[in-house]
């Protein structure tokens, strides 16, 4: 084996090793076999948690190419942070802005009607779950519910996301995601008894 075909296996080694976390801050250095890696790993899971709030492939496909260009432009902001939160939760809180931005942008579009009316965007992809797996109390319920209290059970409960990474992604503190899922339920629990 070569010297640079033996220091690559080292380099993919060392990779294969480390976490997503220290991917971030490699990539923060300007690694750019860090920032694949980070990629590779990470890629078909985001892909997949955007499929299942997007139905639209194109807009999907812009959103995974815009997060991963603001992964590589902004890696030093987490890798500079002091608290030592998750990097994929860092990077999925990075996905959902892009996301929503994504949605805003598409509204503004749709305000002036460029396509015959008849076409309608689809909707969410939790608003088509939740549809057809409760029944209409449970709807309602849901529906009466605040929004940051919805937001916090669509992410919990349809994500499946700890509190933790809820909280990194609607970026509010662990004991707010956790108030605001203790009041949902009871919300609900009054709602349907």
């Amino acid at each position: 084996m070569g010297g640079r075909a033996f220091v690559l296996l080292i380099v993919r080694r060392s990779l294969s090793a480390a976490d997503e976390a220290e991917l971030v801050r490699r990539t923060a250095a300007g690694d750019r076999r860090a920032f694949d890696e980070l990629y590779r790993r990470t890629s078909p899971w985001l892909l997949g948690r955007l499929r299942r709030r997007c139905a639209d492939d194109d807009v999907v496909a812009d959103v995974m190419q815009e997060t991963y260009l603001a992964v590589w432009r902004a890696a030093g902001s987490f890798a500079g942070a002091a608290t030592s939160g998750s990097a994929v939760g860092w990077l999925w809180t990075i996905a959902a802005h892009r996301l929503v931005d994504a949605f805003r942008r598409r509204a503004r579009q749709n305000q002036v009607p460029a396509v015959p009316l008849a076409e309608s965007v689809a909707p969410a992809a939790e608003d088509e779950v939740l549809a057809g797996w409760v029944g209409h109390e449970l709807e309602q319920a849901l529906l009466e519910l605040p929004p940051e209290a919805r937001e916090v059970l669509r992410a919990m409960v349809l994500d499946g996301l700890s509190v933790r990474e809820t909280s990194v992604l609607l970026g509010v503190p662990e004991n707010t995601v956790k108030s605001r899922a203790r009041r949902a339920r009871i919300a609900l629990r009054e709602a349907l008894s």
